[in-house]
């Protein structure tokens, strides 16, 4: 049976109230019967609910790496509270009595058994297999290039209107405007890069001085103006020859509005095998432009070094419906690790997963990984955010053999002896190195931290947040 720890269960509620909602059920004594099979693979039991009779709720482990949640209550959240509190009624060390499985969960696992029966002689005959799901037609496709072009044309007219105000001179009722001009780009499947336009007039809206923002406006034109140019190069090749091959060296096709599949991810060989993930950062934010809740994990691929981002989107209108992503504590393993088009952070994602405790071994190997010349680290952030579609906020792991503090700022300082001072950045919503005085002697010298760079406009310097601390025995996280 899969080790089932607090952590655990939290990781699968679908929000903080529904991990609230959960534990009270328990500390209210409110499971009348709790049991679990002798071999350990399934926790069943009853819950008092509203009516006269009790929910029936289970946790099925029999496939470890994907667990089974069943529970007769009608919410539409899932797991619901009370599967939540069976398992915290399990952490919390409560007396679950071992019966037998019953009838209708044995049933059930006997039809999953017969369709994973059939799926693994699929397999073994691919001329024996179900055709084949049939694809978008030619067609569909072809209206939507043509859809996308249109929106594309219609964004290059808002920014030229933008621009054409002048800066200066664009008061609330223009930008308002502008801003329900824009909401017309959510007809064209371009929804990425309706965002970039809706963060742009955020800015100009938000800021009490247009020059205080000056550099920052132009250079996000500078982004719009790149991404049209090169979405209209990019639909308009597909649109005269759909057979090309889609772009998977960056993430256009994502704000263009395509949500990769894990197959086309594995077809394009975008797919890495028996992974081990570490995650060392974690926050939610509200992207406004996109209108959505955003939650992102930093993971360190334990085997290959790689930094990698996996985000959860929760849009306003339904975020109470879908899972709220929170912190992992736990190494991840999985098979199949997909990695999204992109740069030098990719989005990654997994189907099925296990998770253990994170060991000594496993905090060495992320600190092993960490890069020790801090000219060859900005050298390749510097190359990266000049290009104006390139991410703005690319996160490295470095090594240092010193970590203090000057007059002015925290500052690491490598093997070469140069140093790099550390602050918190307002667009990043976290600030981290106020924590940094509270560090015991032992993780101030050879260690590693976790690094994400901005760019000041206003003085045009490179700014570095800490994120979180590793040693060759532990890990510390600034943003959680």
């Amino acid at each position: 049976m899969v080790t089932i720890t607090e952590a655990y269960v939290d990781a699968a509620a679908l929000n903080a109230a529904a991990i609230k909602n959960g534990r009270d059920l328990v500390k209210k004594n409110s499971f009348p019967k709790l049991c679990r099979s002798e071999d350990g693979t399934l926790l069943f039991g009853e819950c008092k609910g509203s009516g006269k009779e009790p929910y029936r709720c289970s946790a099925d482990w029999i496939q470890e790496d994907s667990p089974v949640y069943r529970c007769s209550c009608p919410s539409r959240q899932f797991p619901c509270k009370h599967i939540l509190g069976l398992m915290y009624a399990y952490t919390s060390g409560k007396t679950f009595t071992v019966e037998s499985i019953p009838p209708d969960i044995a049933e059930k696992r006997e039809k999953a058994n017969q369709r994973e029966a059939k799926k693994k002689e699929a397999a073994a005959d691919p001329a024996a297999a179900p055709p084949a799901k049939r694809k978008s037609s030619k067609a569909a496709l072809a209206k939507k290039r043509a859809a996308q072009l249109e929106g594309i044309g219609l964004l290059e007219k808002l920014v030229r209107q933008t621009v054409q105000h002048g800066l200066a001179s664009l008061d609330a009722k223009t930008l308002k405007l502008l801003g329900d001009q824009a909401k017309e780009l959510g007809n064209y499947y371009i929804p990425g890069v309706q965002a970039e336009f809706r963060e742009l007039l955020e800015i100009l809206a938000g800021a009490k001085e247009r020059e205080g923002v000056y550099t920052l406006v132009m250079d996000r034109l500078l982004r719009l103006h790149m991404l049209t140019k090169r979405s209209r190069e990019y639909l308009e090749a597909r649109v005269q020859n759909p057979e090309l091959p889609m772009d998977t060296d960056s993430a256009l096709e994502e704000q263009l509005g395509h949500a990769w599949q894990t197959a086309e991810l594995k077809e394009q060989g975008l797919l890495e095998r028996d992974a081990s993930l570490l995650q060392l950062s974690f926050r939610s934010y509200a992207d406004t432009a996109r209108g959505e809740h955003v939650d992102e994990g930093v993971w360190i691929e334990l085997g290959s070094g790689r930094i990698g981002m996996t985000r959860n989107y929760r849009p306003f209108k339904a975020a109470k419906f879908i899972k709220e992503e929170d912190t992992v504590a736990a190494v991840v393993q999985t098979k199949e690790l997909f990695l999204y088009p992109g740069g030098l952070n990719r989005r990654i994602r997994w189907e099925d997963m296990t998770m253990r405790e994170p060991e000594a071994a496993d905090y060495a190997a992320a600190w092993s990984h960490a890069i020790r010349s801090y000219a060859e680290a900005l050298k390749s952030v510097k190359n990266r955010i000049k290009h104006p579609l390139a991410d703005k906020h690319p996160v490295l792991l470095l090594h240092y053999s010193r970590l203090g503090r000057t007059e002015d700022s925290f500052v690491i300082k490598d093997e070469q002896g140069r140093q790099l001072p550390l602050s918190d950045t307002a667009d990043f919503g976290q600030a981290a190195t106020v924590l940094l005085s509270q560090l015991d002697a032992v993780w101030t010298r050879d260690g590693a931290v976790l690094v994400r760079f901005s760019h000041d406009w206003s003085t045009g310097r490179l700014l570095v947040q800490p994120l979180s601390l590793i040693t060759a025995g532990g890990l510390i996280r600034l943003a959680y």
